[in-house]
């Protein structure tokens, strides 16, 4: 099944190009079998921000960076409906592990890894980002500004406790990042910044938020 949908999006690319990806959303959800397009602030306040899927375009700059690979664990902050999972376990055949705290985008995402092509890849778990025990062998860490500099904070010495507990490359992907995220990832000592995906071809206004930031944990 995964080689007839892998033939199916060679076609696409190839007829169409990279402007069929930017702006058909739906056409990645229908090869992968989920749904996962719209916004959602129903729930969001000033600590937990709006559900908004990453658009595909930058996921597949993230999966052809070879930054992730089949031996990699990932852990999505903020999944929503699971996107980033189903999309980069198809891509890069990684494991995947999303994190939502509100249930009902959670169950959202597991009614989606039902029928999803990479769905026996992926595991969602409904849970606070601060309370939750990162798994020893998750070492990707993918965010696109879930919550407030002030989780993220305790969510970034979260991964540092991790490594420590059982060092391994560790490396955070940040997508879109604010202003406090990346001066909250340079006042860290044990987190080094590593490279810089440009995406800013695909936004209209060429923003200088759009791209993906890579850092490493761990000491230098």
């Amino acid at each position: 099944m995964e080689s007839s949908l892998r033939s199916d999006i060679s076609r696409i690319y190839g007829r169409i190009g990279n402007d069929f990806m930017n702006q058909n959303e739906t056409q990645w959800d229908k090869l992968l079998k989920i749904k996962t397009t719209g916004r959602d602030d129903s729930r969001s306040d000033q600590y937990r921000y709006p559900y908004e899927p990453t658009q595909y375009c930058v996921l597949e700059r993230l999966a052809h960076s070879g930054l992730i690979g089949k031996k990699n664990v990932l852990l999505d902050y903020g999944t929503g409906k699971g996107r980033v999972c189903f999309y980069l376990s198809y891509q890069t055949r990684c494991r995947s592990i999303g994190v939502e705290y509100d249930e009902r985008i959670y169950n959202r995402a597991l009614s989606n890894k039902a029928d999803a092509v990479s769905g026996n890849k992926v595991k969602f778990i409904c849970a606070d980002a601060v309370g939750f025990k990162i798994p020893d062998n998750v070492d990707r860490f993918f965010f696109f500004n879930p919550f407030s500099v002030e989780i993220f904070k305790s969510v970034l010495a979260n991964i540092i406790d991790s490594y420590y507990e059982n060092q391994r490359e560790m490396l955070v992907m940040c997508y879109y990042p604010s202003d406090e995220y990346l001066m909250c990832l340079s006042q860290e000592y044990n987190v080094t910044f590593v490279e810089e995906i440009d995406c800013s071809d695909i936004s209209d206004g060429e923003s200088r938020r759009e791209k993906v930031v890579v850092y490493r944990v761990g000491e230098k």
